[in-house]
């Protein structure tokens, strides 16, 4: 497998392990689920530089972990054997050989949450879904017919305030108010259930576009991890994988168009906050995309978190609070930035997946995130569950 690697690694390169993990690697302090064959489940563990280290003595999940008081300087001082080589771990992931320790998604009871229309540019296009009724061969010409109606002053129009209010008295007098902007630009943000607990695939594993779908796209998002207190304590990188056509022909198939088999990736791996990496440093973070297609097609986008238009600690406070709790802490999508436009086949009809198709998700704090496109419904079934994980920390409980 030869993925790119999002600006840095070309289709014609093998990924090196450099580009997998942050730039700043040797000040990172990243947290993982692999795979063990020889224990025959998963491992939580920490990376630091070649090194994989087993911290099955410290938590026997992610979510236990991360509720651990001081947690930076209680998982810096675990690392003190090695298990794993980094660069075998991360081989073993790209080329998908099960038989080897590889990467699974670096979350496990957390609940998958996504906030959605967090970015103008987005929010126009969702507009654009829904006039078209999910019609790809018709969003070109909506696409002028609402560009220009918008104009350029809604995009720096903050949600909830009067403007907003404004804004959406005029649009509704066009006959263009939406959904979307609704929740683009009214008080309260869109935060949906992207994936049951346990479903997420992580590095290198392939990702599912149902066969039912003819219009799709990658979303390259910046995932925030909290705590059962709702505390952010880290961050990685995902791929909220996106039906256009179905959520296009009804807001009330959100479910349908956003959660199917591997269709939230999530990975390499949670990178936890420190003195040096805080919610500050991804204020101005740029998430870049590239697709390569088996057929030679390059798709490339950013995702500037600068121009998200609410803060991370509002999406945060609406998604957990006293209106809402997660015993177990939740990850959460935080929106993108990334609309495709650009044409693959036909003039008009903009991007789609093909199968074969090669996504990486990089930023320079997070690393990133390789994964192929698959059929979702000849991807391997998600069939290791809760009652499998518990089974499986009952049988290799530390003494």
């Amino acid at each position: 497998m030869a993925p790119p690697g999002a600006g840095i690694v070309t289709a014609a390169d093998a990924p090196r392990l450099e580009d997998i993990l942050p730039e700043d690697a040797e000040d990172a302090l990243l947290i993982g689920r692999l795979w063990d064959p020889e224990t025959s489940g998963p491992r939580v563990v920490a990376v630091q530089g070649e090194d994989v280290f087993d911290l099955r003595h410290l938590a026997g999940t992610v979510s236990e972990l991360f509720e651990h008081a001081g947690l930076p300087d209680r998982v810096q001082g675990a690392l003190t054997a090695p298990r794993w080589r980094t660069a075998d771990v991360v081989e073993a992931s790209l080329d998908r050989d099960t038989g080897r320790p590889h990467l699974l998604a670096p979350v496990d009871l957390q609940v998958v949450k996504a906030c959605g229309v967090t970015f103008v540019d987005s929010m126009i296009e969702r507009v654009i879904e829904e006039r078209t009724g999910g019609d790809a061969a018709r969003a070109a010409g909506v696409r002028e017919l609402v560009g220009r109606a918008l104009g350029g002053s809604i995009a720096s129009v903050r949600p909830g305030s009067p403007e907003a209010a404004e804004a959406k008295r005029v649009l509704s007098a066009e006959g263009l108010w939406s959904q979307y902007l609704e929740v683009g630009i009214g008080p309260d943000p869109e935060v949906f259930t992207k994936a049951p607990v346990l479903s997420s695939v992580g590095n290198g594993a392939r990702i599912g576009i149902p066969g039912f779908s003819s219009w799709n796209n990658p979303e390259p998002e910046l995932v925030l991890v909290a705590t059962s207190q709702g505390r952010v304590v880290g961050a990685t990188l995902g791929n909220d994988v996106n039906l256009r056509d179905v959520e296009g022909r009804s807001a009330l198939l959100l479910g349908k168009a956003k959660d199917n088999n591997a269709s939230s990736a999530l990975g390499p791996f949670i990178r936890l906050f420190d003195e040096s990496f805080t919610l500050e440093t991804l204020r101005t973070e740029e998430i870049l995309l590239r697709v390569d297609g088996a057929d030679g097609f390059v798709l490339e986008g950013r995702n500037t978190l600068a121009r998200i238009s609410r803060p991370f600690e509002e999406l945060v406070a609406a998604t957990a609070g006293r209106h809402h709790q997660y015993p177990d802490g939740f990850a959460l999508y935080t929106g993108t930035l990334f609309a495709p436009t650009q044409d693959r086949d036909e003039a008009g009809q903009g991007f789609t997946h093909k199968d074969g198709d090669i996504v990486a998700i990089r930023s320079r704090h997070l690393g990133t995130l390789i994964n192929e496109v698959g059929v979702a419904e000849e991807l391997p079934e998600w069939s290791f569950g809760l009652r499998q994980l518990f089974t499986y920390l009952q049988r290799t409980a530390v003494a």
